[in-house]
């Protein structure tokens, strides 16, 4: 299921050479990350892609129409998300999404972004299919930025993941107090990617399902360091 919104794109200047491809959360449009161009301060021309989750019914807001880039059919007592087996998440709804942010990756590829350049940002929900998307792509990528999200259908994923892929550095970052997806659920995610082999930088703050100033300046500090590194 493809949205039908043409994505956001802003350049921060003239001939960039990376791109960073930003998916926004449940129920949020592409709009909702747009002034992160401005609060990173990157000192390189970077163009962000900002694209638009297609609109689907989602079962835990009662069948609900919102932007989601896969349905949720089970929420945890507590109200946070209760992930379980791989038949309990939409595995369709998820792949479909990876084909559509693959799609923008050879679109970056084609306007002659390198793929080491090329980097999935993703809060939420956005950050589950930066994460499925970036460990199955054929081309190692710049990095991923998990934010406040989880690794999923992890019953599948070793059979899926592509040996190149371990070459794509992993940041991510949860809140400790995270209400929507518990802090545990991260933690468990980045102990599956280490086993899996992957070099993940973690980071955690004292905040629930959000972002806080400390994060977007370690953010800010992770990619300029990957970013130098692919110009040398």
């Amino acid at each position: 299921m493809a949205s039908n919104s043409p994505p956001i794109i802003l350049q921060t200047g003239k001939n960039p050479r990376h791109s960073i491809i930003w998916l926004h959360g449940l129920g949020a449009d592409g709009q909702d990350f747009v002034p992160i161009a401005d609060e990173l301060e990157l000192p390189v021309v970077v163009r962000y892609i900002f694209p638009h989750a297609p609109m689907r019914p989602v079962t835990i807001n009662g069948g609900f129409m919102m932007r989601a880039w896969y349905d949720i059919t089970h929420a945890a007592p507590a109200g946070g998300l209760e992930i379980g087996s791989d038949a309990r998440q939409d595995a369709g709804g998820i792949h479909a999404s990876q084909t559509a942010i693959e799609a923008l990756i050879a679109q970056e590829v084609a306007n002659g972004i390198a793929p080491r350049n090329i980097f999935l940002a993703g809060f939420s929900q956005g950050g589950v299919i930066a994460l499925h998307t970036a460990l199955r792509h054929a081309t190692p990528l710049g990095g991923v930025l998990a934010l406040s999200t989880y690794l999923p259908l992890a019953e599948s994923t070793p059979g899926e993941l592509l040996e190149q892929t371990k070459v794509t550095p992993i940041f991510m970052a949860h809140g400790r107090s995270d209400p929507v997806i518990p802090y545990a659920l991260g933690v468990a995610s980045r102990d599956a990617l280490l086993e899996f082999g992957y070099a993940v930088e973690w980071h955690e703050y004292a905040m629930q399902h959000s972002m806080c100033e400390e994060e977007l300046r370690d953010i800010s500090a992770w990619l300029m360091l990957r970013m130098k590194q692919t110009q040398l």
